[in-house]
């Protein structure tokens, strides 16, 4: 459900986060240009940012990747941690794909890049306010072609168990978590683990789920298997 049904009447509060100072006053002129967003606190570094997202509880929180005393992807996995509601929207300078998957596995709604046009940004804002994913297109066009670069072959299919250590590891869980929820040991969880990498010819979590949401296997917005 949409946070703010009526932009005439509810703006989306915002809090901005960026080590810069003249970049964050940018971002912030362009994000209140649009008229139904607006910054309510800016943070200069990590920790601000979590104390003023834990103070205001935004509804969105736009955080750049590289602030000091904790980076936007630990500000990402405190947010899902402790204010689960509050949506992270990721606007940085890196399309590297270690920074992209990173933020995702995180639990990042968004990702846009500071090269983006005005109004990108400020939908990808919108966006996340609303409870959707949002990713720049460049950033999904190089995840698409590296997902794709190897040649093709047949995959063989997965076990239900293999399954659900795969559906649980694209949920962010350790080894350990998802033993506990399996009632199996961490070991025998890096087995099966072991076992869909080799199956899916991945050489780690991200690209064995990326792999098996290409395929249908599980869906990218919940990590659950599709119904059938």
């Amino acid at each position: 459900m949409p946070k703010s049904s009526n932009r005439s009447k509810v703006k989306i509060r915002v809090l901005l986060a960026d080590d810069h100072h003249i970049v964050r006053a940018g971002i912030r002129q362009l994000l209140e240009s649009a008229g139904d967003l607006q910054v309510i606190a800016e943070a200069g570094d990590g920790e601000e940012a979590r104390a003023l997202i834990q103070k205001h509880k935004p509804d969105v929180a736009v955080l750049d990747i590289q602030m000091p005393k904790a980076s936007g992807i630990e500000v990402t996995r405190w947010v899902r941690a402790h204010l689960p509601e509050v949506g992270v929207l990721i606007l940085t300078a890196y399309d590297d794909d270690p920074y992209v998957m990173a933020v995702l596995q995180a639990g990042a709604n968004g990702y846009v890049l500071k090269t983006a046009q005005a109004d990108e940004l400020i939908q990808s804002v919108r966006d996340v306010n609303e409870g959707k994913s949002t990713l720049d297109p460049a950033v999904t066009r190089k995840l698409m072609a590296n997902l794709f670069k190897k040649p093709e072959r047949l995959i063989d299919p997965l076990t239900d168990r293999e399954l659900d250590v795969l559906r649980l590891a694209a949920k962010g869980f350790t080894n350990k978590a998802i033993g506990v929820q399996l009632g199996i040991s961490d070991r025998t969880v890096q087995g099966h683990l072991a076992h869909v990498f080799a199956k899916m010819q991945a050489t780690s979590r991200t690209e064995a789920v990326m792999r098996a949401v290409s395929l249908g296997w599980i869906s990218q917005s919940t990590g659950q298997i599709p119904e059938e």
